[in-house]
């Protein structure tokens, strides 16, 4: 009797004249908002803006990029989580908020549960670099230099449980060698260590690395994507180099509380899908390291499930335990 009564206002207020109740309007009727995990400037607040420009031409609403960092990005997925499922709240997740914080922390929220994926619109890959006076021209080399001294050469970590520590991790474990971590809050200093000879190794994503290209100040060994990168097509990839199966990316995806609207999410992960295919924003993204992907829902979905077992891994491979 209600949903009859809803629909006899929404006939009465069209013969009227006079707008629908908002519920009964197509979405989106207001700014949407999309909650970035780090401070603006950075990779993930790029990759928001390029595709929040797009979708705001698509829609005809603005889509307003927020950044809200803390707690490795937790702080956002929990304000994500618990905003209402209407499509007018979005999260730029990364990897380290879907796969790697709630297995290391008591998390405030859980990313299978209270969020749902929309679209991954890029990954970027890490790239293992060293000191360029290390001896070691490869992989290979690198690893036979690092056994030869063990728990005496060092690597960047921004502390237990992030991803620079968990990459390099998952790579010793499998390699079957030892380095000591020095911990960085970030910013520049890591990489200048690096190239200054302070710490021997950095295993960062390629975003980070890009500018350093080509100057010789450091050596790029390995790349950790399937296939060599478009940017640095000299640096084979791990799987090249003897490790089969090592193929560990960082990424930028769309998602919203659970619960959304599935025609909001099919919506949007076909209109991100368009955007990355499109030369002028691939390009774009390209120039910030991003590999373009706009895949589906359920392909995004796959994606998180297998991330989640593969850091599993790294974690246990790090010694930071789940808590």
């Amino acid at each position: 009797m209600r949903h009859r009564m809803a629909w006899v206002l929404v006939l009465a207020l069209f013969a009227l004249g006079l707008p629908p109740p908002a519920q009964a309007q197509e979405w989106p009727q207001r700014p949407v908002r999309i909650i970035v995990p780090f401070p603006a400037g950075g990779n993930s607040d790029a990759v928001a803006r390029i595709i929040a420009q797009r979708l705001g031409e698509v829609f005809g609403q603005q889509f307003v990029v927020e950044s809200r960092p803390g707690a490795g990005g937790a702080l956002a997925a929990e304000s994500v989580a618990r905003a209402p499922a209407d499509g007018y709240t979005l999260f730029m997740a990364t990897l380290g908020q879907i796969a790697v914080i709630p297995k290391i922390s008591k998390a405030p929220y859980d990313p299978v549960r209270d969020l749902v994926p929309i679209s991954n619109i890029g990954t970027n890959p890490f790239v293992l670099v060293i000191n360029a006076s290390v001896p070691a021209t490869n992989l290979k080399e690198f690893v036979d230099y690092v056994r030869r001294q063990p728990d005496k050469l060092t690597y960047v970590s921004a502390g237990p449980g992030s991803m620079v520590h968990l990459s390099m991790a998952l790579f010793l474990n499998r390699a079957g060698i030892d380095m000591i971590p020095v911990s960085y809050k970030g910013g520049a200093a890591p990489l200048t260590d690096v190239v200054a000879g302070h710490v021997t190794s950095f295993f960062p994503n390629l975003s980070v690395v890009l500018p350093q290209a080509g100057t010789g100040t450091i050596r790029m060994l390995a790349v950790s994507s399937e296939q060599r990168n478009a940017q640095l097509p000299d640096v084979p990839t791990f799987i090249e180099s003897g490790f089969p199966g090592f193929h560990v990316l960082t990424w930028n995806g769309l998602m919203a509380p659970a619960g959304t609207p599935k025609d909001i999410i099919d919506r949007l992960a076909q209109e991100v899908g368009k955007a990355v295919r499109d030369p002028s924003i691939a390009e774009r993204l390209v120039r910030n390291g991003v590999d373009p992907l706009g895949n589906s829902p359920a392909e995004f979905a796959a994606m998180i499930a297998h991330d989640m077992a593969l850091w599993d891994e790294a974690i246990k491979a790090a010694g930071t335990q789940a808590k």
